[in-house]
């Protein structure tokens, strides 16, 4: 199923991706770095939502109280519950 995810917080405003057995993939990114943000999609492209929640949780970009790497394990933890 896809998602979509309104950022708080940080540069990118917006982050889509399939949930589909437990596995993200097509996670786009909209504004924010575009180059580490596309490396990030790359990395985490079908892989486990729980590792992903797991591996990029409290994550924080400078000063802020989050990261856009923060913001999609927020985003994955959403769509997990909504499937419960």
């Amino acid at each position: 199923m896809r998602y979509s995810y309104k950022t708080k917080n940080v540069c990118a405003t917006r982050i889509d991706f399939d949930l589909t057995d437990g596995v993200v993939s097509d996670i786009s990114f909209y504004g924010g770095c575009n180059g580490n943000l596309k490396m990030i999609s790359k990395l985490l492209e079908k892989k486990k939502a729980t590792d992903i929640v797991a591996a990029c949780e409290g994550n924080r970009c400078g000063g802020r109280p989050t990261s856009c790497a923060d913001q999609l394990a927020q985003a994955v933890k959403a769509a997990l519950n909504e499937t419960k």
